[in-house]
């Protein structure tokens, strides 16, 4: 089975909370869509982090020239 992408788990995800929120489903059947959907948050929330991880910020060096520097997050600028 491929791996899906951020974006294909976040429409599955919209998917089962719309089903949940209609409130249409049988007991069981609304267990495992909770189910399906905390493994769909979580496994988005590590894509995520991931994607955060890779991200860099271009900043003038000393001599003016680009340089990469790590991303610094909100709560890294609160500190």
């Amino acid at each position: 089975m491929a791996k899906k992408s951020f974006e294909e788990n976040m429409t599955r995800l919209e998917e089962i909370v719309s089903r949940l929120e209609r409130g249409d489903a049988q007991l069981s059947e609304s267990l495992a869509l909770f189910e399906e959907g905390t493994k769909l948050a979580a496994a988005c929330g590590n894509m995520l982090d991931q994607a955060e991880q890779q991200v860099v910020q271009l900043s003038k060096g000393a001599g003016g020239a680009p340089e990469e520097t790590a991303f610094a997050s909100e709560e890294d600028a609160h500190e």
